[in-house]
């Protein structure tokens, strides 16, 4: 069996993995993200110690954002402009590249989501939507089983959103933009306004209401951008299982029958979704990125 090697990239953790996209990781380790040096002698330690099950063929890594994503660009494989502190200006690549010379390539973490959960349900949507709600808030974006690229890469994760009536005068913990959505809804946000994080927050409490109109804006958003045929909503914040029904809800009344089947609940419940994949979904795509690495390394060498 090809083994190939994965590694998650997040602004709190790293999850580093061997194995496959098809099959599953043999072996995996979550590591703390501390400073880079600290971080990555981590992640070389654990595909030191994975050698045992084989020689990687290929790794991918499916990093936070934001980052470059162009291989034309000065800035490919570096944490760009970012509010974790040490990490800007990260080369993602060749720190991998320091301890292992095999071929690698990069998204985010979102996009390469986006990617395993199409290959998750076959590969037969031409749309699809990735959105993680936790430390950060990012949209990845497939459009025809390609990621979505352009100037960079999407960062629906700080667009502006109308406030909630019951969000008083938070300002927002964005350091870019203050109110953003990531400034309003993201992990760090939600604990700022409401003095508690999401899963320690009592059913009655408003920040159900709130947090679900802020990300059925996001939906509206994507519905009436990208026309996706599926959203998926990931992340630490979406681990609360009676956000992901408010939201198809309050998605629903805000398109107001603008878009196909918007009125029709069955079918907002096959167009907003949770992750299909059995591991985390940022992971996998990490393995598909490490394969397409390795099978364009391998196409290159034989044209030689």
């Amino acid at each position: 069996m090809t083994i190939h090697g994965a590694i998650e990239a997040g602004g709190t953790k790293f999850v580093c993995a061997v194995g496959a996209a098809e099959t599953g990781s043999l072996r995996t380790a979550t590591i703390a993200t501390r400073d880079p040096d600290s971080t990555f002698a981590e992640v070389a330690a654990f595909f030191e110690d994975a050698a045992d099950l084989g020689p990687v063929s290929g790794i991918g890594i499916a990093s936070f954002g934001p980052v470059g994503v162009d291989p034309a660009s000065p800035d490919y494989g570096r944490i760009l402009a970012t509010p974790k502190p040490g990490w800007e200006g990260t080369d993602l690549l060749a720190r991998v590249r320091a301890f292992r010379d095999v071929p690698l390539a990069i998204d985010t973490d979102v996009n390469a989501a986006a990617l395993a959960e199409v290959a998750a349900v076959g590969g037969d949507l031409r749309q699809l939507a990735y959105v993680t709600v936790g430390t950060g808030i990012g949209v990845g974006l497939v459009s025809e089983g390609r990621a979505v690229h352009g100037i960079g890469h999407p960062e629906a994760g700080h667009i502006l959103v109308r406030r909630h009536p019951a969000h008083g005068d938070f300002a927002g913990t964005c350091p870019f933009h203050g109110d953003c959505l990531e400034g309003l809804a993201a992990g760090p946000a939600v604990s700022a306004a409401w003095g508690s994080p999401a899963s320690e927050l009592p059913a009655d409490h408003p920040f159900w209401a709130v947090e679900a109109d802020y990300l059925a804006q996001l939906c509206m958003t994507l519905f009436l951008t990208m026309a996706p045929e599926r959203i998926v909503m990931g992340g630490g914040v979406m681990k609360q299982e009676r956000l992901l029904p408010l939201i198809r809800a309050r998605t629903a009344e805000l398109l107001g029958g603008y878009v196909q089947g918007a009125r029709d609940m069955a079918a907002m419940e096959q167009r907003i979704v949770g992750p299909a994949c059995r591991e985390p979904s940022g992971l996998v795509g990490a393995f598909l990125l490490a394969e397409r690495a390795a099978r364009h390394h391998a196409g290159t060498a034989s044209r030689i």
